[in-house]
């Protein structure tokens, strides 16, 4: 059975507030509607999101690295399995019932001891040219009745292993001394005077064929010889056929086996699979078997299906986008390029956060929101407009953010600060990790520019780092090949910011702010918003600069 996939609501890399509570929310409107949606992130917390999850005890999303196609996306659930002791009989009914060509072959806990397949089978009975030998597999007496579907009318140690070899009782007396020895397993139909020399020669066991009556006197003849009696409800030449069968899957089971893990790529075990040819691989996890890839599943793996929040360009979504299948986009940016290979939901509006259109498309629907989504999706909308000190804040940002705090039972304005004041420090960040607070990626003309974004009630802590800063920026366009890579110090109580950068051409900041400041940074007064005061300038002086 192939293993069902949620569609996943996530926001861009380097997420923000507005990134991952928009898609929590979101993802509980797709639930109330009846779909499979679940939260998912593409990056670490930050500061004053932790703030707010924990405010209301929501858990942070799911964590995607990336999207490209791995085992566990591929993989079938093993539906059967068998253990090394059952019968190759056992084998084959599981084989036909569930219409499978290959099996694992399993310990008690699940541990992965071997697969065997039909070419396994066919390659035993092609073999096959005499009644097999049971001691040699090992058989004991309880694989003998199983297989015959017998009942045991005179014995109990069915845990003793078979020492002779399986005889039909057939001809002859003297045929019968001649050939029957004693230990062996011997088959006969409803036959007094065979069944009486059969016991005679001091056999192990007798099967008497086509659930024949058996006589007291045999019974108790068989009894002082210490003979197990088993009475098998098919014919004697059906018998024969069907003991063959007794033999234990570990006798032929493949013990060398390809074996996968879930988290390996699909693109790196196609050469494998493509240079072997089984049809099944088992997959592994802790020494557990979890699953099995089959080659015609990985001729169209399944594609990932997801809808963006808050982000539409391919550079701001999470690794591995265009291997997956984008089915909705819900956003408040510019349109960035992603191209789809179908027509798909779009709902994008001019609004200072993606929360607010996500609130709203609660009530357009008469989804009814809890006092929880109603507060994480307000701490986005305050996050995303500065408490509407940015100039992407609209009154449909605030009209939306008022109605949500009644909801959640929250004073608007001290819970705004609580939550900006949550993020306004840098605590133990890295240098690295306050470059790429909440960074974006954009082409801007023919530059490949690296912007990230950090709040701060007071920008004196951060500019004290502004050396290790400007540093952290030098290694990220080396190793990276970005253009430029800058970091906006916003002040929120200044309402400006500090735009610190790195990389060439510096010429095109002079050209976009009419300044390019001193030592890698310049003082933008009244400037709050990456996607409105930043942006737009910079593509223009892209234009302007070529």
């Amino acid at each position: 059975m192939k293993i069902s996939k949620p569609i996943y609501t996530i926001g861009h890399r380097n997420p923000d507030t507005d990134s991952i509570c928009s898609a929590i929310g979101y993802a509980h409107l797709k639930k109330a509607l009846g779909e499979n949606v679940v939260p998912a992130r593409a990056g670490k917390i930050n500061a004053e999101t932790k703030f707010v999850l924990e405010k209301f005890g929501v858990e942070a999303p799911k964590l995607l690295t990336d999207l490209f196609p791995r085992v566990r996306d591929v993989m079938l659930e093993p539906a059967v399995g068998v253990q090394p002791t059952d019968t190759l009989r056992e084998l084959g009914k599981i084989m036909r019932q569930h219409g499978v060509k290959s099996v694992p072959v399993v310990d008690e806990e699940n541990g992965l001891l071997g697969i065997v397949s039909v070419s396994d089978l066919a390659k035993r009975y092609f073999d096959e040219l005499e009644m097999q030998d049971l001691c040699e597999a090992g058989v004991d007496y309880t694989a003998i009745v199983r297989v015959l579907d017998g009942n045991v009318v005179h014995g109990s140690n069915l845990k003793d292993k078979v020492t002779g070899k399986v005889r039909i009782a057939a001809g002859s007396t003297s045929t019968i001394q001649k050939v029957i020895q004693a230990g062996d397993v011997v088959l006969v139909g409803d036959r007094g005077s065979s069944l009486l020399e059969c016991i005679e020669q001091r056999i192990a066991c007798l099967v008497v064929t086509g659930g024949a009556q058996i006589s007291a006197d045999i019974l108790n003849l068989a009894a002082q010889k210490q003979i197990m009696v088993i009475s098998a409800p098919y014919d004697t030449y059906t018998c024969a056929r069907l003991i063959n069968q007794c033999i234990p899957v570990s006798m032929i089971m493949q013990k060398k086996v390809i074996t996968f893990k879930p988290s390996d790529l699909v693109s790196d075990i196609k050469e494998t699979i493509a240079t072997t040819h089984f049809r099944n691989y088992p997959v592994i996890e802790n020494g557990k078997l979890v699953g099995l890839i089959t080659r015609d599943q990985l001729i169209v793996p399944e594609r990932e299906k997801i809808i963006l929040v808050d982000h539409n360009e391919r550079t701001q979504a999470v690794e591995g986008i265009e291997e997956a299948q984008i089915i909705e986009i819900v956003d408040h940016h510019r349109l960035g390029g992603l191209q789809t290979g179908e027509p798909i939901f779009i709902r994008h509006e001019p609004v200072g956060s993606t929360a607010t259109i996500v609130a709203n498309m609660h009530w357009h629907r008469n989804i009814e929101m809890p006092k929880h989504i109603a507060g994480m999706l307000l701490a986005a909308i305050v996050s995303d407009t500065v408490l509407f000190k940015s100039p992407t804040a609209t009154g449909y940002d605030r009209e939306t953010a008022e109605k949500l705090a009644r909801i959640a039972d929250l004073d608007l304005v001290d819970f705004g600060m609580a939550v900006l004041k949550a993020g306004s420090g840098i605590g133990d960040m890295t240098a690295a990790e306050i470059i790429r607070n909440d960074m974006k990626e954009f082409q801007i003309g023919e530059y490949r520019v690296a912007i990230g974004q950090i709040s701060v009630m007071d920008t004196t802590e951060v500019l004290a780092v502004k050396a290790d800063l400007l540093a952290g920026m030098e290694i990220m366009l080396a190793k990276e090949n970005y253009d430029m890579v800058l970091l906006m110090v916003t002040d929120i109580i200044q309402e400006g910011t500090q735009l610190v950068y790195a990389g060439q051409p510096a010429a095109l900041i002079a050209e976009a702010f009419g300044s390019k400041g001193e030592d890698g940074v310049v003082y933008l007064a009244g400037v709050m918003s990456r996607k409105k005061q930043v942006i737009p300038p910079m593509v223009e002086a892209a234009r302007n600069f070529n």
